[in-house]
């Protein structure tokens, strides 16, 4: 059996193959949308200290200055090659699950369920954004660190009771000393705006071990403490480099909260419904069948609320058989993904545009609660036969939800496989009027860079690569003049 589950760490391999041929397929090696603010930012010269020694350091994501380095020393500032890092970056987060799913003896189907939606294209304008490869490096750091706080929880009564091994007493030290240290380097190092939701997740669920062990064990384990204070630290260090940060919004209404909620008391509900519809359709492919079905959003909103009902379910499943006692990760997920839909809201309400959380852009942080749904789906599975409580039920709705999670996944994949042609034929266009942006209308700049701050930044940042040589403009490119 054990050979066999190796085999495992080949779909999350395969899984990574597929997503670097549609990267392929849908992009071109050209900078648009947030490269034009990179690029004024931090080109050409990106070893200058005074760039990266600034007040708000942490929240510019300090690894992007190596990648930044290493992207424009070697590869000419080739935003293939930061794309190429995002899709390797969701790879090794693949790789994270599967040992979970390995150590949990998940069932085949319930895993490749999970590996499917992983590499769903459903996040594809961060998978062919290249800025947004850092932010997968950050998930996969997430999802490690969740995983090694599984295994000290799971395997904390062996330890007091003296009967873990020699090699599983190393590595229960090993495992302690990571929840100490990641903290640190993944919250300064490569989260940025992430790190709120992964932090805040941690401290709620720290708290709640420190109680349930003292409650079982009658004597607390002040270690719960010292990992939380690992996590507020770093924590309340990016806040402070936060708050020196100026913030770019093209497109807020600048009208204040009471504002919108007076004249939309709705608004914000719809809001969060439609967030979490996204996860059972992208936003593309639930316009497009709701367009041909000649219907308005009733469809969206139930398929928003069939996804509240599987949070609900899936809580409800680890109160009934406590599964949270055994194996903390699955309760992670789903707490950090209902979280990170709030956090959406709190951020983008102020565009005053209820279907703005439908962005393919937030999918990366929303899967995170449908993994949390389909461990506990696939864990609480196990235990039906010990305890009958509206067993049909509950099997009939993770049935029909799980069913609802990848056909909705299925389709919006398909969609995007079809649509990736004419993403690449949009970035022809745009390498074509980089080529001659001297001579292109303000207007038509903006829309076709999708930079909505001014048309003489788009021209600086192009005049930087042209001067240096880089991007579109390397000496080896295939693209010329006459293209």
């Amino acid at each position: 059996m054990g050979s066999k589950k190796n085999l495992w760490f080949f779909v999350p391999l395969l899984g990574t193959v597929l997503c670097i041929v549609y990267v392929a397929a849908a992009t071109r090696d050209v900078v648009y949308s947030d490269y034009i603010r990179l690029i004024n930012s931090y080109l050409p010269d990106v070893w200058n200290p005074k760039k990266f020694f600034v007040a708000d350091v942490l929240t510019r994501i300090p690894v992007n200055y190596l990648g930044r380095i290493i992207n424009v020393t070697v590869f000419g500032y080739s935003t293939t090659f930061d794309m190429m890092l995002g899709v390797l970056c969701l790879g090794a987060s693949g790789i994270v699950l599967t040992f979970y799913c390995r150590k949990e003896n998940l069932g085949l189907i319930w895993y490749l369920l999970l590996m499917f939606l992983l590499f769903s294209l459903n996040k594809w304008e961060m998978l062919t954004n290249g800025t947004g490869w850092c932010h997968f490096l950050a998930f996969w750091g997430f999802y490690y660190h969740y995983l090694v706080f599984d295994r000290v929880w799971g395997n904390r009564k062996q330890e007091r009771a003296g009967k873990l091994s020699a090699e599983e007493k190393r590595r229960m030290a090993r495992d302690r000393k990571c929840l100490i240290l990641l903290p640190w380097g993944i919250t300064l190092g490569t989260a940025g705006p992430y790190c709120g939701a992964y932090s805040a997740v941690l401290l709620l669920v720290y708290g709640l071990c420190f109680f349930l062990d003292w409650r079982e064990e009658k004597t607390p384990d002040w270690r719960y403490g010292i990992y939380g204070l690992q996590v507020l630290l770093p924590l309340l260090l990016y806040l402070v480099s936060n708050a020196f940060a100026v913030q770019e919004y093209a497109g807020a209404t600048g009208r204040s909260f009471g504002e919108v909620l007076g004249d939309n008391a709705l608004f914000f509900p719809k809001f969060l419904i439609k967030s979490l519809s996204s996860m059972v359709l992208g936003e593309e492919a639930m316009m497009a069948l709701l367009t041909s079905l000649n219907r308005g959003m009733g469809l969206g909103y139930f398929a928003g609320l069939l996804v509240l009902g599987a949070y609900l379910l899936a809580l409800r499943l680890q109160v009934i058989y406590g599964i949270y006692r055994t194996t903390i990760l699955p309760l992670l997920f789903i707490l950090w993904g209902g979280l990170n839909h709030l956090l959406v809201l709190s951020a983008r309400w102020i565009f005053e545009k209820s279907s703005y959380g439908m962005s393919s852009r937030y999918a990366l942080q929303y899967q995170v609660g449908i993994f949390g749904i389909l461990l506990t789906f696939a864990l609480a599975g196990r235990l039906w036969e010990r305890r009958r409580l509206g067993v049909k039920l509950c099997r009939g709705a993770v049935l029909f939800i799980s069913t609802v999670f990848f056909w909705g996944n299925l389709c919006t994949t398909w969609r995007e496989i079809k649509t990736a042609p004419y993403r690449q034929d949009y970035a022809d266009e745009v390498i074509a009027m980089a080529l001659h942006y001297q001579e292109v209308p303000d207007d038509e700049l903006e829309e076709r860079f999708q930079y909505r701050h001014g048309p003489e930044r788009i021209r600086r940042a192009l005049g930087i690569l042209e001067e240096q040589g880089w991007n579109v403009y390397r000496e080896n490119t295939k693209y010329t003049e006459g293209d």
